[in-house]
């Protein structure tokens, strides 16, 4: 698994297409050949963009749930719901669907934010109302989230 690190902006222009801020284009210069997955956010109004090594990965634990099983098949759908195969173009671009487009309510301004293994491709707008914490104290969930974590015996984590 590669760690992509960085936020970054751009603009889109009128086709739709992102030109991939060099930094964050180093960092996928591993999976430039294979190309990319890019589909809706299950939680938020954004765009995940996968790389394909990090999608196949995805896919085997996906494919490992039960679909005689109808709460599994429902998840499959709607995870997989806009699914598109995607490239950076020559020029460092990506074109993002129309629907995909409409479903994370892209206008002019875009960021790229880095999750872990994907990036999350937002309206900027959008992106600073999710980050500025008015509907959630992050102290809190930092502590239910990793509070209880030591993997390590550094005390840290």
């Amino acid at each position: 698994m590669n760690t992509i690190v960085g936020t970054y902006e751009c603009k889109v222009d009128a086709k739709g297409r992102l030109m991939i801020p060099a930094p964050l284009k180093k960092q996928l210069a591993s999976s430039l050949q294979d190309g990319f997955v890019l589909k809706r956010s299950v939680f938020q109004p954004c765009l995940e963009l996968y790389p394909m090594d990090e999608w196949n990965l995805m896919m085997q634990k996906i494919n490992k749930l039960n679909r005689f099983v109808k709460k599994n098949n429902d998840f499959i759908r709607r995870f997989t719901a806009g699914v598109k195969i995607v490239e950076i173009d020559a020029l460092g671009r990506l074109l993002v669907p129309k629907d995909l487009v409409s479903f994370s309510n892209i206008s002019k301004d875009v960021v790229f934010s880095s999750a872990v293994n994907i990036v999350e491709i937002w309206d900027k707008d959008l992106y600073e109302k999710s980050i500025s914490g008015e509907d959630m104290d992050f102290a809190d969930l930092a502590e239910e989230v990793m509070g209880n974590i030591n993997d390590d015996d550094n005390g840290i984590s």
